[in-house]
């Protein structure tokens, strides 16, 4: 088995390569632009693999692309790459747009004409797996959760720029009767994690002594999903999924983000004491522009017909992640150096922008 995976060198993409290559013996091409977030340090467990190799180009690059597909021939495409940080997207929303909205137009287009080429077994087998979030779904109350028949209520622009690339995956599907599948997911955390997300930030901050910076009182809702059972459960979609449908991947395990932190400052208390308790550090700031109160997943279609399950409560997944960053001071200290903890996605008074 052949598969190309855009965006492997990122969190999500990286833990999906890992799986692929070592846990099922799969030929892996990760085609990667390598932006600030994407390291090929999260693939040293693999860079010497001879059934991995890796591709630098960008998914808006038909050109590359289209000759990426011709010489490797994939019999699957899982398309992970994409800007992902609402924060970010709030101050600069067109690079979201040209990544994740022109970027999977062209991904699309091009593995359309690779799949049209096909023939015989090699056309039946192929699938294209467009891998998206749960924020495109907007908001929820206090009761309910996510279904695959959530309308769409995107409220940042990193949201609303997949929630268009979703479209097109799904009119892809539904025009040209090419087999796509898509995937929307819940907040991922583990290993590997870019320092400006929430989960690693608060853990290398408490490290440092540093302020642990919470949005308003920190009573968001975000349902956490251990990123190694994210990446079975992409392959598992790509494998037996129906085409043209979508499944939710969550883990059940809603939690505020407040009581998030408030955990990592327990275990940093337990497995890296420092002079007073961590959760001294936080600090309550001013709330994000648009920020939705609460996500959660009902991966209920993925669990009775696939079966899959997750395999980590968020008890066992956050502490395997703290030590983990405790331990791998050399993966991320580089990366912390060019981003220093600070607040990202700040608006600039009277500009809008």
């Amino acid at each position: 088995m052949r598969v190309l995976v855009t965006g492997g060198a990122g969190f999500i993409g990286s833990a999906l390569v890992r799986h692929l290559v070592l846990d099922k013996g799969y030929e892996v091409l990760n085609l990667d632009k390598l932006t600030y977030a994407g390291t090929l340090t999260s693939l040293t467990a693999v860079e010497t693999n001879p059934l991995y190799r890796f591709l630098k180009a960008d998914i808006c690059d038909g050109v590359a692309v289209s000759a990426a597909l011709a010489s490797f021939r994939p019999d699957r495409i899982m398309h992970l790459a994409a800007e992902s940080h609402v924060d970010r997207s709030i101050t600069g929303a067109k690079d979201f747009v040209e990544t994740n909205v022109l970027g999977t137009f062209t991904m699309l287009e091009a593995a359309r004409a690779y799949w049209q080429g096909l023939e015989g077994e090699d056309k039946a087998r192929f699938r294209f797996l467009h891998v998206s979030t749960d924020e495109v779904y907007g908001s929820l109350g206090d009761d309910g959760l996510f279904s695959e028949t959530t309308p769409y209520d995107p409220s940042s622009p990193y949201s609303a720029s997949k929630a268009a690339s979703d479209h097109l995956a799904k009119a892809w599907a539904r025009t040209y009767a090419m087999p796509v599948l898509v995937s929307n997911c819940s907040n991922n955390y583990g290993p590997f994690h870019f320092p400006e997300k929430l989960i690693p930030l608060m853990i290398l901050n408490a490290l440092e002594g540093k302020p642990l910076p919470v949005y308003g009182k920190g009573e968001n809702i975000r349902d956490w999903l251990f990123v190694e059972d994210h990446a079975r459960a992409l392959d598992i979609i790509v494998e037996r999924g129906r085409i043209g449908e979508t499944y939710n991947v969550g883990g059940r395990n809603e939690r505020r983000n407040i009581d998030v932190v408030k955990r990592i400052c327990a275990l940093m208390d337990k497995l890296h004491p420092a002079g007073a308790p961590h959760n001294s550090l936080i600090d309550y700031v001013t709330d994000r522009p648009g920020h939705d109160a609460r996500y959660a997943i009902d991966a209920t279609k993925l669990e009775t017909e696939l079966g899959w399950k997750a395999q980590e409560t968020f008890e066992t997944g956050i502490e395997k992640t703290v030590k983990w960053y405790l331990d791998n001071e050399w993966w991320w200290a580089p990366l912390r150096k060019g981003y220093d903890g600070s607040r990202l996605g700040l608006l600039k008074t009277g500009t809008g922008r």
